[in-house]
């Protein structure tokens, strides 16, 4: 049997003690430390699951971490993963790599040559519904790709004060869909328009906009859509489509467990997931599990690395720039 691999994880907010639970249970991985500017919580969750709250410094300079798992706040990204790559560290970091596309591409140009495994956090690749998907994509089952729509409408908007950090909903948000949309089709985006409001909370409108209408034209030809909200009134909704010239592809919106009505006046159906942490938590578990299985070896070909990061980023800075000028932007 492989000893554990003994993780550092760097940045213990929401999405930090997502990751802090995976692992923990993880019978691959050793959560070691736990480092975090708010020193109290990084003890808090570091003493939840059996392990020790360090500084970063610390957990880098220590040769007993094989690993780094970064989830601090974005603008704190690309330095870390620098850090941690020059340390010799397997480094799992949330996207984006940096709120400025030119410093995640001198930090991956910088880094490229250490050979440390590396993933960025594009879950989403995960969700079964988009792999079995992409699988029959793979199997040709539709033809040649010509058309794909994308729903991407989370249920709540998040605090103002996420908002205003966030780097912007094509950073923040329609990202993950622009990695979904290369990794689905095997191709690559060449321009992009955008149009966006701030409808649900007008009060972001000098900074940002909460619901987005893109369209989207791939290489070899294929047209795409999508629609990001940042609210809705029903549930969380997530969906993909990919038409071909043999048929369409669909992985649909998920509802929740629960028995369909059939009454004579009407049909009432179990609604969908409540929020997006719901639909997509366990795509996190997989995502580290991917991971830790290439760090020990194995080939995991839809496992994210930083140019599906630089490209995806790539795509989203397009398409705010689309949403300044009003006009299509060339990635």
């Amino acid at each position: 049997m492989r000893s554990p691999q003994r993780f550092a994880l760097i940045g213990s907010g929401f999405i930090g003690q997502v990751h802090a639970a995976n692992l923990a249970v993880h019978p691959g991985v050793e959560l070691a430390l736990v480092c975090d500017i708010d020193a109290a919580r990084a003890e808090a969750v570091a003493q939840r699951y059996g392990a020790q709250a360090a500084s970063v410094q610390q957990a880098l300079a220590s040769d007993a971490i094989d690993g780094v798992l970064i989830a601090s706040a974005t603008p704190t990204h690309a330095d870390l993963l620098e850090q941690a790559v020059t340390a010799g560290k397997a480094v799992y970091c949330e996207k984006p790599i940096d709120l400025s596309l030119e410093r995640a591409r001198e930090v991956v140009e910088k880094i490229s040559p250490v050979q440390v495994p590396i993933t960025v956090g594009f879950n989403r690749r995960f969700d079964r519904s988009h792999q079995q998907l992409k699988a029959q994509l793979r199997q040709g089952v539709v033809g040649r790709t010509e058309l794909i729509q994308m729903v991407c409408r989370a249920s709540e908007l998040p605090p103002l004060s996420y908002l205003q950090s966030s780097g912007g909903q094509m950073r923040d948000q329609a990202i993950h869909f622009f990695d979904l949309l290369r990794w689905l089709t095997d191709d690559e985006v060449t321009t992009v328009g955008a149009m966006g409001a701030a409808l649900a909370m007008p009060e972001i409108r000098d900074f940002d906009v909460d619901t987005s209408v893109l369209i989207m034209r791939m290489q070899q030809g294929a047209l795409a859509q999508l629609d990001n909200t940042r609210r809705t009134a029903y549930g969380y909704d997530e969906r993909i489509s990919v038409m071909g010239s043999a048929g369409m592809l669909a992985s649909e919106s998920q509802s929740v467990r629960g028995a369909t009505l059939y009454q004579a006046q009407g049909i009432i159906q179990p609604g969908l997931y409540a929020d997006w942490f719901s639909r997509v938590r366990e795509t996190y578990y997989t995502h580290l599990d991917a991971f830790l299985r290439h760090i020990a070896g194995e080939t995991v070909a839809d496992l994210p690395g930083l140019q599906d990061g630089l490209r995806a980023q790539a795509i989203a800075e397009a398409a705010q720039l689309s949403l300044t000028r009003g006009e299509f932007v060339e990635v």
